[in-house]
């Protein structure tokens, strides 16, 4: 059974007689949803400029969810508002059939279960009569819209349709030459939709689609003596997906090589290459790197999801003090912002943020990277390339002559990038980069040991952020339990303190945190694949260049001492943004641990 649901963020005054429901979603969003009237006052502006409806701008700005829109609309057409649908398993397979893929994702429409005689459908826009009737006649029932938030019916369609759609294996099915046959067209076409009949196809499909449905980061494709392995990096935890017999491993390869435009002839050499395709209305890039080895060739695939790639700031797990801080460096009109970590970090996430907080008409941004993993609006994009030699050092040499307020280098990785960042940092323009160091004070060491004078490291830097990402718990499974007195003086907190709920944090939008003197382990349940852990957050660390570490970088002086000062003049560390953030509710003590080992705490 479904049963709609109301819920009422802000209780209505008590009345004589209801009063009529207001017409414009604006004053139900103020009414029922506790949207400031300045921040709608922003949004007609907003809309004016731009065009679109009033809710899809609010929504864009995040001053609300989709969830509040629906339940607006909703009330505004005075129609059911669903906040929980069913498991997509629980929803009935011949309504499904009946209903094309297609028509469902374009107009935000899916059937759900049977009640009282009718169907409920879950519906994204009330108005749309037209396809509340489209659907009823498909179905040949008479139907009953209940609005839901868009995002929910899209996650529910791609549920829904894959169970249909995505279970072949590879010993089914005809083995024809289809399987190693040209996929990619100029025009995309969502997987969910191909129709291939050759199993090799189904199945390279079925992986990449469910890699993506998983949110994985990463396919690494392994060929063995008896089978090819397939495992998936899912928020930073590699775990395995699939197998296939030994025998489809040559068809599995090309399969691949085809989609990613490489030599399939070449069997001896790595290559590189890339594909870019449509999963449940989401495009998808993907970079494929293969290389030999003695079982055969390896191929490793890494997913990026171009219409979830721009996060801002506040998204990224900046604390409020770090996120003023860093606001007002990137702000400044020249010098050098330096982010640090290892490999997988998300250092280029932190620096498409900060670019995405600046842009505006009147600042003309240049960046070269290897790879370009995103398109950025507004701010003009270059690729290395060694076979050209257009290294790092030599785009941005060529960048200078282009008037730019603001250049980003993708990492800085020798002493000629080094020295042209640094020139142009003191030549009037604001440089952001990156360097692989475990924490804020080892870039500083890191350039004076590339041969940099200390001089103008000094001069010319004036920030280091260090940063590693961190698993959030599952909020569905996660328990609250009392960690060790041993484990809290590990991250800094004082046990007696802890345990009395004296350390306060400002709360996180929309999170719960756990009771006071407790914190989240992770369980482990259906959401979250058993893993206990969904989706990863950021700790950070912000190393201002002040007097006191320009000195001891003059002094040549190590890293410990450098973080030492930093630390004595109010840096937050690694460690501790980790422990606020376990008192927060958004980590767990093990991860923390885990990250900040070898982070100098």
């Amino acid at each position: 059974m479904v049963t709609p649901v109301v819920p009422l963020p802000v209780p209505l005054p008590q009345a004589a007689a209801a009063p009529a429901l207001p017409a414009l979603i604006g004053e139900i969003l103020m009414q029922r949803c506790n949207l400031a009237p300045e921040v709608l006052d922003r949004a007609l502006v907003k809309q004016r400029e731009e065009g679109g409806l009033i809710g899809e701008v609010l929504v864009r700005m995040k001053a609300i969810d989709e969830d509040a829109l629906a339940l607006a609309l909703a009330l505004q057409a005075e129609m059911p508002y669903l906040r929980d649908l069913p498991r997509a398993e629980d929803i009935p397979v011949e309504l499904i059939d009946r209903l094309p893929i297609n028509f469902a994702r374009q107009r935000l429409v899916l059937p759900l279960t049977r009640e009282g005689g009718r169907v409920v459908v879950a519906v994204a826009d009330p108005c749309a009569v037209d396809v509340i009737d489209a659907v009823g006649v498909l179905l040949n029932e008479p139907v009953e819209a209940a609005v839901v938030s868009s995002a929910k019916i899209i996650d529910h369609i791609n549920k829904t349709y894959t169970r249909l759609r995505g279970g072949a294996e590879l010993e089914e099915g005809k083995k024809d030459d289809e399987e190693t046959e040209e996929f990619a067209s100029e025009e995309l076409v969502d997987m969910l939709d191909a129709n291939d009949e050759a199993p090799i196809i189904r199945w390279v499909n079925s992986l990449m689609f469910q890699a993506a449905k998983d949110r994985a980061s990463d396919i690494h494709i392994e060929p063995g003596e008896k089978d090819v392995v397939v495992r998936y990096r899912v928020d930073g935890a590699l775990r395995e997906a699939k197998r296939a017999p030994s025998k489809f491993k040559a068809s599995i390869t090309a399969r691949v090589k085809i989609m990613a435009g490489l030599n399939i002839a070449e069997k001896r050499l790595p290559q590189d290459g890339r594909i870019r395709r449509k999963m449940a209305g989401k495009d998808i890039d993907m970079r494929v790197a293969t290389a030999p080895t003695a079982a055969g060739e390896r191929i490793t695939i890494r997913l990026l999801d171009r219409s979830s790639v721009l996060l801002g700031l506040p998204d990224i797990g900046f604390a409020n003090d770090h996120l003023e801080q860093i606001r007002s460096i990137i702000k400044r009109p020249h010098g050098i912002l330096l982010v640090t970590g290892p490999t997988g970090s998300g250092k280029t996430t932190t620096l498409y943020a900060c670019l995405a907080e600046i842009n505006a008409p009147d600042i003309n941004i240049l960046t070269v990277e290897d790879p370009v993993e995103y398109q950025l609006e507004g701010i003009s994009q270059t690729q290395v390339n060694s076979k050209i030699d257009l290294t790092f050092a030599s785009g941005l040499r060529s960048f200078l002559r282009h008037d730019p307020d603001v250049i980003m280098v993708g990492e800085i990785r020798d002493r000629e990038t080094a020295e042209v960042a640094i020139t142009a940092s003191l030549t009037g323009h604001f440089v952001f980069s990156t360097v692989h160091t475990n924490d804020a004070a080892g870039g500083i060491t890191r350039l004076l040991d590339m041969g940099i004078e200390p001089f103008l490291v000094a001069s010319s830097l004036v920030g280091l952020l260090a940063q590693r990402l961190v698993r959030k718990p599952c909020y569905e499974c996660a328990r609250a339990v009392r960690p060790s007195e041993e484990m809290l003086r590990e991250l800094g907190l004082d046990p007696q303190k802890f345990y009395a709920g004296g350390y306060e944090f400002p709360a996180v939008k929309g999170l719960r945190p756990p009771p006071p003197g407790t914190v989240f382990e992770p369980v482990g349940c259906h959401a979250c694949g058993q893993l206990g852990y969904r989706g990863r957050t950021g700790i950070y660390e912000l190393l201002f260049i002040n007097d006191t570490v320009r000195r001891l970088c003059l002094d040549k002086a190590d890293a410990g001492t450098i973080r030492n000062a930093a630390v004595e003049a109010g840096m937050v560390s690694l460690r501790f943004d980790g422990a606020r953030k376990i008192v927060q509710g958004m980590t767990t003590p093990e991860e923390v641990m885990l990250m900040t080992a070898e982070a100098g705490d």
